[in-house]
């Protein structure tokens, strides 16, 4: 990466704090996110967002795809998006998916799919119509 030097300096300090992000339930910028049950009680809900993951990380979005982009990096953040994309593909099977498809589309190459079979059958009857000429 060109510009300014690297937060992280190995894989595995870069591992360290994504995994913070995705487990620990205290800690602020993580995927879990605290709400109160109907009777009051602390739940805590897994929103995993990869804007969360670079705000937990401390870079910016675009700089966590040039992290992505780092041979040295690349399979330390295809593995966190990986998580991310799991937790949307299952939130698919919930109600109100909207917003998972839309993130799913534009964060993990997710495209909408047609397929047209151009070699399709086609049976056409045809009518032999005679003609005759009657002399008289």
């Amino acid at each position: 990466m060109a510009g300014r030097p690297k937060k992280y300096k190995t894989p595995k300090e870069l591992e360290v704090v994504i995994n913070q992000y995705f487990d620990d339930v205290e800690c602020e910028t993580s995927a879990w996110v605290e709400d109160l049950d109907k009777d009051g009680n602390s739940i805590y809900d897994y929103v995993p967002t990869i804007s969360g993951l670079a705000y937990h990380l401390d870079i910016a979005t675009e700089t966590l795809r040039r992290y992505e982009n780092d041979d040295e990096f690349s399979a330390t953040i295809k593995k966190a998006k990986q998580k991310v994309e799991m937790f949307l593909e299952r939130k698919l099977y919930g109600q109100n998916v909207t917003g998972t498809i839309f993130n799913l589309k534009n964060n993990f190459g997710w495209k909408d799919k047609r397929e047209h079979d151009v070699n399709a059958k086609v049976d056409i009857a045809v009518t032999a119509i005679e003609h005759r000429i009657v002399k008289a």
